[in-house]
């Protein structure tokens, strides 16, 4: 099961760009919604008006959807959980996705978030995150999180998770906070990679990747415009460049980990090698 929630979690749009990306690449289906009456503030998540391709105006309510997902080629297939973070009784909000879990045999729950963050969007995007199984985490190449705070709807469904015996793991991307009202598809390509390599599936991100580049574009000619911001920029990069020179040996990706990528990228060109 993999999880994302727009709103405070979510900084640039990117965990729930990521989970939308992912079942729109496999053909996702709707099977359920949690009813929004139990779990929102109306005034605070208004419901929006649309008019249909009738012209008859209807009620689109704030909600969260659940979708099943074939995965080619994947250890096992998904369940896809994304909508607006409700308002109110997280605990039982979270109940309801555990027993949702646990009915449909999930055997982890993966949760996306991401933070804004004073890191440059010139360098590759700075990945956290924790895990029932600590292994995970190192597994991945991630930075195990440090965070003490203030928590969102991701937190609390891990926690429920984690005292329900269900395992889990939870991947933050860093975003930059000078951009922070842009969509961000640099930083859903990252955490669309790490979750490809947590659960062995594999899309084809292209499309993505041609959206991260073309942000990366645009941003840039915006710094450039403001000498300010780009003065803050470049002490950002030398601040990333210091900490990257603090990297040894140690950190090199094992064998293990290269040959997964590897056949993570071939499972992505398809078994006809096109």
């Amino acid at each position: 099961m993999v999880c994302a929630f727009q709103g405070w979690n979510d900084a640039g749009d990117a965990a729930s760009s990521a989970v939308s990306f992912l079942a729109a690449s496999l053909n996702a289906r709707r099977f359920a919604r949690i009813d929004s009456e139990e779990f929102y503030d109306f005034q605070a998540n208004r419901p929006s008006i649309q008019l249909t391709e009738e012209g008859a105006r209807e009620i689109v309510w704030p909600t969260v959807e659940v979708f099943e997902a074939l995965a080619p080629r994947a250890p096992r297939d998904l369940v896809l959980v994304q909508g607006t973070e409700p308002s109110m009784r997280w605990r039982a909000f979270s109940a309801h996705l555990v027993e949702l879990a646990e009915a449909l045999g999930v055997q982890m729950v993966v949760s996306l978030g991401a933070l804004l963050a004073d890191v440059p969007h010139t360098r590759p995007v700075t990945m956290t995150g924790f895990a029932s199984d600590p292994s995970l985490v190192e597994r991945l190449g991630l930075a195990p999180s440090s965070y003490e705070g203030p928590t969102g709807i991701v937190g609390v469904l891990h926690s429920a998770c984690l005292d329900a015996g269900l395992p889990s793991a939870s991947l933050w991307a860093g975003v930059p906070h000078y951009v922070a009202a842009a969509t961000n598809p640099k930083a859903a390509l990252a955490l669309l990679r790490k979750v490809e390599g947590l659960i062995g599936v594999s899309v084809d991100v292209s499309d993505l990747e041609v959206a991260a580049t073309d942000y990366e574009r645009q941003v840039g000619l915006a710094v450039q415009s403001d000498p300010d911001i780009q003065a803050f920029v470049e002490r950002l990069e030398r601040a990333a460049e210091s900490e990257e020179e603090e990297i040894t040996s140690e950190d090199v990706p094992s064998g293990d980990v290269l040959a997964r990528e590897f056949q993570r990228f071939l499972r992505q060109r398809g078994a006809d090698g096109k």
